[in-house]
């Protein structure tokens, strides 16, 4: 009897003999051709849904995938990550740094990583209760608004058109951005750049939370330990 399931996996990619892998592969092709939810991917891939799920979900561990704001399946920060050549001891070295920077300021702390024409969430950590903003890896975001986008800009690694020159060079100079309500309403946030050990901005630290809390300046409110958290990480990748 013809394994529907595997005749289906065999149409993305070679039967590599390996059967698991060669599922891997089938869905991270049908994710990267478009979002997918776990009915249409289990539809593309012909792949039961439960089978689907479960590889699906261990892709999004290792971030080869992510979700949408929707719950949709979408291309996870890992691969661009694999192939940008940002240090590879970024996401580790981040983790215990992120953590404790989120006990520090009781707010969701966040790590971004330039991808194209976005910026793409690639390490999380939030506060285990109260009100939070949650960005979960591999959400792309806007170049045009918020205080990454304005750390990015201010190193001439985007087009920074948006913001005031002014504005970026003190950006620059103090290595701390901060925006309240401009990407979205109630939302505020600061961000400091990320450097490696030959002094290139390779990700963007950012505290967010509600501007109720954070405003009407983020940057004096978490500045302090969100400018000593960066230097650590920058360190830790020298």
């Amino acid at each position: 009897m013809r394994d529907d399931s595997i005749h289906a996996v065999r149409q993305y990619s070679e039967d590599s003999g390996i059967k698991v892998l060669d599922r891997s592969v089938a869905i991270v092709r049908s994710v990267a051709r478009g979002d997918k939810s776990l009915a249409s991917l289990s539809q593309d891939t012909g792949l039961p849904r439960a089978t689907t799920h479960r590889i699906a979900t261990a892709l999004e561990v290792h971030h080869i995938l992510a979700r949408t704001a929707e719950g949709a399946w979408t291309i996870g920060p890992a691969l661009a990550h694999f192939a940008s050549g940002t240090p590879p001891r970024l996401i580790t070295a981040a983790g215990p740094i992120m953590r404790q920077l989120v006990e520090t300021t009781g707010e969701s702390v966040q790590l971004y990583e330039l991808t194209g024409d976005t910026r793409t969430c690639i390490a999380s950590e939030e506060p285990e209760s109260g009100l939070t903003y949650t960005v979960p890896v591999g959400s792309h975001l806007t170049l045009a608004a918020g205080s990454a986008a304005r750390v990015f800009g201010a190193f001439s690694l985007i087009d920074a058109s948006p913001f005031r020159p002014e504005e970026l060079a003190d950006v620059k100079k103090f290595r701390l951005a901060e925006s309240v309500a401009e990407r979205e309403v109630g939302l505020a946030s600061a961000s400091s750049p990320i450097f490696d050990a030959d002094g290139r901005v390779v990700a963007v630290l950012s505290v967010s939370g509600p501007a109720e809390r954070l405003g009407p300046s983020p940057a004096a409110k978490v500045g302090k330990a969100l400018t000593a958290a960066a230097e650590e990480l920058s360190a830790a990748l020298a």
